[in-house]
């Protein structure tokens, strides 16, 4: 399979750095993310990589098959219309996982939004695990695992951090990337 990804990734002169993780869990946060198809090209690097990512996706988008293959590729469904304990939830999955990489795009949405969400920060402090910044660039394409962080408890700071580095990088639609 990764013979194929990587033929995949040369056809459409892509470039992912393949030095993956060093720890066995963490949160990924990946950016800018302006397209669909950036689920699409961090899917396979993860194949690259040997990994398995996790994700959340609205529950409205677990309906037969698609939510079946949704399923298959590690995507957790999440109601985001109630409030609930998500952090635990996800402490929860680290806790019971030997390796878990969970993975979020901090904007929240494929809009420009300079207001991230900010759950993907809560749940690494919870889960005590580090934070990946992942990146993809589509006008150099290239993507890869950036940094490992471990947040302090300054969320503001923290974040301002991790939008230091990913707005370097430009999505498919560069006016929705980070500012």
């Amino acid at each position: 399979m990764k013979k194929l990804v990587r033929f995949i990734f040369r056809i459409f002169g892509w470039k992912i750095d393949e030095k993956g993780p060093e720890v066995p869990k963490a949160v990924i946060v990946i950016g800018p993310h302006t397209s669909n198809w950036d689920f699409v090209i961090g899917r396979l690097s993860f194949i690259l990589y040997g990994l398995k990512g996790r994700y959340l996706v609205k529950k409205e988008l677990f309906f037969p098959p698609l939510g079946w293959f949704l399923k298959g590729i590690g995507a957790i469904p999440v109601d985001r219309k109630q409030r609930s304990n998500l952090t635990e939830e996800a402490a929860k999955l680290f806790e019971q996982n030997e390796s878990l990489y969970i993975v979020f795009s901090p904007e929240g949405t494929r809009a420009y939004n300079p207001n991230w969400k900010k759950g993907f920060y809560y749940i690494a402090l919870k889960a005590n695990v580090p934070i990946y910044i992942c990146y993809m660039d589509y006008e150099k394409k290239i993507g890869g695992f950036h940094t490992l962080f471990y947040p302090t408890g300054d969320v503001d700071a923290d974040i301002l951090y991790i939008k230091s580095i990913l707005k370097n990088y430009k999505g498919r639609f560069p006016e929705k990337g980070i500012d």
